[in-house]
């Protein structure tokens, strides 16, 4: 607060006295502007009436030095009539002659002996000549009466008989003054009136920025504390709001990635607690009784190497998928990429041999590329293993590959049961296993298509699931001809 009432007082002050600065400057100008103008009038009356009496005392029959004397007792008795009002009030005159005597003055002036050098330049120039005199305190005006700098011309004039003589014109700027005086009061409630608008604008605008600034802590605060789900306001189409979206947006990433990561750690116990609890099962079989009993310590010894086989292949694969979300280094080797497939089918049908399936490889005899062909077989595989596992008895499952362009296109399909349109878009998700996949009791863990997406991604690829409940899926996958 006390800093806003402090920059409002600057601002505004300051803001203040130009305005009085100029105000007060410009009434100055004015008042020396007056000056000049009644100093030229009142020569001009002076010149014009002496002229008048010289021809008045010329008719009366007078000799050069009576007809003189006369034109300057009526010239003398004119002046104060002729500058004595209109628009020559507010100002005093002296009218000297050519060797700086007093001839005549208005009422209240006074001759002042300080001005006699500027007299004799005006006398010498035939030009009018301003002296100014001392102006009050600048800032005067803002707390008390203004004081301006009186003026005062020293104008040439003709005299009656030739000779020549100075007009002294005295302005006193009191209209000006007043001018000052009169905006002194409006303009101070002016600068309180803004500077209180100021001061609530500012109030205003910092609440704003604090809160803001409170609501980014809390967030910050929240992320520390491990709460993800705080969002910023995003108010306002600025900065400021854009801000906040963006902060959002991290923040969503940031509770996703959590979740995912929570979520992997929480199904890759629950994944790897089965063959555990086997594993420590038939251990206390074969401690209580299986010993002395053959048949039930083979039994027991198959249960275990099953259950730990398939704890290795867990493990395999969730390093895998660790090793797709670090980063795969991948070679670069040219290989026939139809040769590959050919051969992965090959195993994958020795594999199932008892569901009599069909398999059936690419038509085209070779499509040469260049990539990693290892990582091509781990993809072929997870693929064609899933098609066989979901595919009945006398099913059959297809690969087919071609090139467009600078890319390679494989799709591997299959007639099983299908997957719900509901459960197509999870299919690669970590750990994901439809419920009919579950129900059919098919051993997995639902990271084989996780792997998957992930190798193809790190070629540059893309993979994509489509299926038909009931007629089958198929796999697309599109890869660089030149990064695979």
């Amino acid at each position: 607060m006390l800093a806003s009432v402090l920059f409002a007082f600057i601002v505004v002050g300051g803001i203040a006295i130009t305005t009085y600065v100029i105000v007060s400057d410009g009434m100055q100008a004015v008042a020396y502007d007056t000056t000049a103008r009644v100093g030229r009038t009142g020569s001009t009356l002076v010149r014009e009436a002496a002229s008048e009496a010289e021809l008045k005392a010329a008719t009366e029959g007078f000799d050069d030095e009576a007809r003189t004397r006369a034109a300057f007792e009526t010239l003398v008795e004119r002046l104060p009539e002729l500058l004595g009002g209109g628009a020559l009030a507010g100002a005093q005159f002296v009218l000297y002659d050519e060797n700086l005597d007093l001839v005549w003055s208005s009422e209240g002036a006074s001759a002042n002996a300080a001005f006699a050098d500027e007299r004799r330049l005006a006398l010498e120039t035939g030009q009018v000549v301003r002296s100014a005199g001392e102006r009050g305190s600048l800032f005067a005006g803002l707390f008390g009466d203004a004081e301006l700098a009186g003026t005062v011309v020293h104008a040439p004039v003709s005299l009656p008989g030739g000779r020549a003589g100075v007009l002294d014109v005295d302005y006193e700027p009191l209209t000006e003054e007043q001018v000052i005086d009169a905006v002194r009061v409006p303009m101070g409630v002016l600068a309180v009136s803004a500077m209180i608008i100021m001061v609530v604008l500012m109030q205003s605008s910092m609440a704003w920025v604090l809160n803001l600034v409170d609501d980014l802590r809390k967030a910050a605060d929240s992320i520390d504390a491990g709460r993800l789900d705080e969002r910023l306001p995003e108010t306002g189409d600025n900065e400021i709001g854009d801000l906040a979206r963006s902060l959002n947006r991290l923040l969503e990433r940031l509770q996703r990635r959590s979740e995912a990561q929570t979520r992997f750690v929480a199904d890759a116990s629950h994944e790897l607690a089965t063959p555990v609890a086997g594993i420590r099962g038939y251990t206390n079989i074969l401690r209580a009784w299986g010993a002395e009993d053959p048949k039930v310590r083979d039994e027991a010894i198959d249960a275990i190497d099953r259950e730990s086989r398939r704890m290795a292949r867990l493990t395999s694969d969730l390093l895998n998928l660790l090793h797709a979300d670090q980063g795969l280094r991948l070679k670069a080797e040219k290989f026939d990429l139809n040769a590959l497939v050919r051969e992965r089918l090959a195993t994958t049908a020795s594999r199932y041999l008892d569901k009599d399936i069909e398999f059936v490889g690419p038509e085209r005899e070779s499509l040469t590329m260049v990539g990693d062909p290892d990582r091509a077989e781990d993809v072929l595989s997870i693929l064609l293993d899933n098609a066989a596992k979901y595919t009945p008895e006398g099913g059959r499952v297809a690969v087919a590959t071609d090139r467009h362009r600078e890319e390679v296109l494989i799709e591997v399909s299959d007639t099983g049961r299908g997957i719900p349109s509901e459960e197509v878009p999870r299919v690669f998700d970590r750990f994901f296993r439809s419920e009919a996949a579950r129900a059919g009791g098919e051993a997995g863990f639902g990271l084989g298509l996780a792997i998957a997406k992930g190798i193809v991604e790190q070629m540059g690829g893309r993979i994509e699931a489509r299926s038909v409940l009931g007629e089958g899926t198929t796999f697309s996958i599109r890869v660089p001809r030149g990064r695979l």
